[in-house]
């Protein structure tokens, strides 16, 4: 969000690119990118409003989309943000991975990404959420919002990979396979290239 990149940005999607924002990059900041976030992708995480707790989120209904050919009820752990601020009545915009979050994802304390009277309330109703979406825009470009991966071995199960893997071509206005990208990944390849994590803080 640096010096004119909002602008750029916005030059390139107004000629019809798509646009897919995962994990962390979802959320803009305080001072700006919500307005544009929400023209792009039809969402954003807003601080204060939405949290990012880690939970086993499931997955027992699969809409029919391009995007979630080829993927089958699945159930993961990850950092799956939520609450997230939608653009109004959801127009344009499909909910493709809808969970409930468990009571336990409000165990924490109020703060920008943690909690707040408002969530708490959506929580306590066992209110769905939306953890990942598409948009179709007004001038006929595409939104995909993706929010976990926190974990990068999340990307060795064959669903959430799969649904990932759809959306770059649905976002390039490619025909998505009947039964989605297929693509093998295994342990070892998961493992290739990670740097070193430090040592744990005693």
């Amino acid at each position: 969000l640096a010096g004119d990149n909002l602008g750029v940005l916005d030059r390139v999607l107004a000629r019809g690119a798509g646009l897919g924002l995962l994990h962390y990059a979802v959320e803009p900041g305080l001072l700006k990118g919500r307005p544009e976030f929400l023209r792009w992708i039809g969402g954003y995480f807003e601080a204060h409003y939405s949290v990012n707790p880690h939970w086993d989120a499931s997955f027992k209904e699969i809409p029919r989309h391009p995007v979630t050919r080829g993927v089958q009820p699945f159930a993961i752990r990850d950092e799956w943000y939520f609450n997230m601020r939608f653009v109004d009545g959801m127009k344009n915009v499909t909910p493709l991975l809808v969970s409930v979050p468990p009571v336990e994802t409000m165990a924490r304390s109020d703060g920008p990404h943690e909690g707040n009277p408002t969530v708490r309330g959506v929580v306590a109703r066992g209110e769905s959420q939306t953890l990942a979406w598409t948009h179709e825009r007004a001038d006929g470009g595409r939104g995909f919002g993706f929010t976990g991966a926190h974990y990068h071995l999340n990307w060795g199960d064959d669903n959430f990979r799969k649904l990932a893997l759809n959306a770059v071509l649905w976002l390039a206005k490619m025909e998505v396979p009947a039964n989605g990208v297929i693509s093998v990944v295994t342990p070892a390849d998961l493992v290739a290239n990670l740097d070193p994590k430090p040592p744990a803080k005693k």
